[in-house]
């Protein structure tokens, strides 16, 4: 399985936004790249999606820092359609917008908004919803994605804080919202 060390539109994408990462910058870059790794081992790697996964994934979660929120999947889509739109890319729309906002599902994605790249394999949102739940479990999920190529992946694109960071804008959210605390979970 290949390692993705860089994408350079991931890259491109993730420095437009730099400033509203702060901080936070690398440690989401390298969720980005744990995801879409994590993605992309499960498919066959074209070039149209290698794009998708990097365009989904760059967006996924920005929502939390561009518009300061908890509740980040409206604006993060909102982010993903006007950056698609300016690329002239408005025929990935309902396809991204699908991996975006079902990242979080807790079952299976049946419809992905396109067809899968090979009969019988799921989704790309299903692929994608997947990828990111192997990382925000810390591993324990893994779809069947193999131990070591997670770790090396891990390896490479180490948490630095990642996780923490969640855990407190988790218990924040839970303080100020309480019968709303993961406004972003999807059954």
């Amino acid at each position: 399985m290949q390692i993705y060390d860089q994408v350079t539109l991931l890259d491109e994408i993730l420095g437009a936004h730099r400033a509203a990462l702060g901080c936070d910058y690398e440690p989401y870059r390298h969720h980005c790249y744990r995801v879409l790794n994590f993605t992309l081992a499960q498919c066959e790697n074209t070039a149209d999606t290698v794009s998708k996964v990097a365009i989904a994934t760059a967006f996924h979660d920005l929502g939390i820092w561009t518009a300061r929120t908890f509740d980040y999947l409206p604006p993060s889509r909102r982010l993903a359609r006007d950056y698609l739109d300016s690329i002239a890319r408005s025929a990935w729309q309902a396809e991204i917008d699908i991996m975006i906002a079902q990242h979080h599902r807790m079952r299976p994605i049946r419809d992905g908004g396109a067809e899968p790249a090979r009969p019988g394999e799921p989704p790309l949102a299903e692929l994608f919803r997947r990828g990111d739940w192997i990382d925000v479990s810390l591993r324990w999920l893994t779809f069947d994605v193999p131990r070591d190529f997670i770790a090396e992946v891990c390896d490479r694109f180490p948490d630095e804080g990642f996780h923490t960071r969640l855990v407190q804008m988790t218990l924040k959210r839970m303080a100020t919202h309480p019968f709303s605390p993961l406004p972003m979970m999807r059954l």
